[in-house]
């Protein structure tokens, strides 16, 4: 799939790994749509950003959390800029707390936004690119949702459900030349990293990143780009960490 030209939908693409993406996605020719729970000022900077890029782009404010503003941010974009052909969900954050510390409403909500929102938007979206005849879907999972950290249970058992969501879509949507797949970035320099105390970043380089480094949210964005314009890959799971998750010592 060539991006230029194509339209793209960014979910949490106002901040982090989604912001990188929805820039670099422009980088290569697409008209790329944002979506943030606020138009505040990170969104008008990205927006500014893809602009200067000559490419055509929208904020759409909704929370992914909410099964009605998933549905209607895929209508907006369409509305507002054409047939999705790219679809990204990175709308999400840390669920910080171990089994009996997270209030239910906490779990529910870890479910919505990382799981349940993929099934609005896909539900959405998928009608248009079947029309179209391509599509590519993207959904960011975590290495924590393929192997074990402490004291995140939600956000693992959300994360990880993300690589079978997108196998098990890959099949139903081949036939319609869909490809479905999941990223898994490591240690990414975000806000999320920012939570992280200078003993854990020491530890991390030290100990659990074999490269001793961690990534960059534009190094995420390459790989998602890559994969989007690919069309013989579907159905995969990508890890991009450094080595994390195939240290052995």
């Amino acid at each position: 799939m060539l991006l230029a030209g194509k339209v793209a939908l960014i979910t949490g693409g106002t901040k982090g790994i989604g912001a990188a993406t929805a820039i670099e996605l422009a980088r290569r020719g697409a008209d790329v749509a944002i979506n943030g729970r606020h138009d505040d000022e990170d969104a008008r900077q990205v927006q500014s950003r893809i602009e200067a890029l000559g490419r055509r782009v929208v904020v759409v404010v909704g929370d992914m959390g909410a099964a009605a503003d998933a549905t209607r941010s895929v209508e907006e974009t369409i509305r507002c800029l054409g047939a999705i052909d790219v679809l990204v969900h990175s709308a999400g954050g840390a669920v910080v707390g171990g089994l009996m510390d997270l209030a239910p409403e906490t779990w529910h909500r870890a479910f919505d936004v990382h799981v349940h929102a993929l099934f609005h938007l896909c539900r959405a979206a998928i009608p248009s690119m079947r029309q179209r005849g391509e599509g590519a879907i993207i959904m960011i999972s975590s290495v924590a949702g393929i192997r074990g950290v402490h004291f995140n249970l939600a956000y693992q058992v959300v994360k990880g459900a993300l690589p079978q969501f997108a196998r098990a879509l890959a099949r139903e949507v081949a036939n319609d030349n869909i490809r479905v797949n999941c990223i898994c970035p490591g240690i990414i320099r975000t806000r999320f990293h920012d939570q992280m105390t200078p003993e854990q970043k020491k530890h991390n380089l030290e100990h659990r990143i074999p490269l001793r480094r961690e990534g960059t949210p534009e190094q995420v964005a390459t790989l998602i780009a890559e994969v989007a314009a690919n069309d013989y890959i579907t159905g995969e799971t990508f890890t991009i960490d450094g080595g994390l998750t195939m240290r052995i010592a």
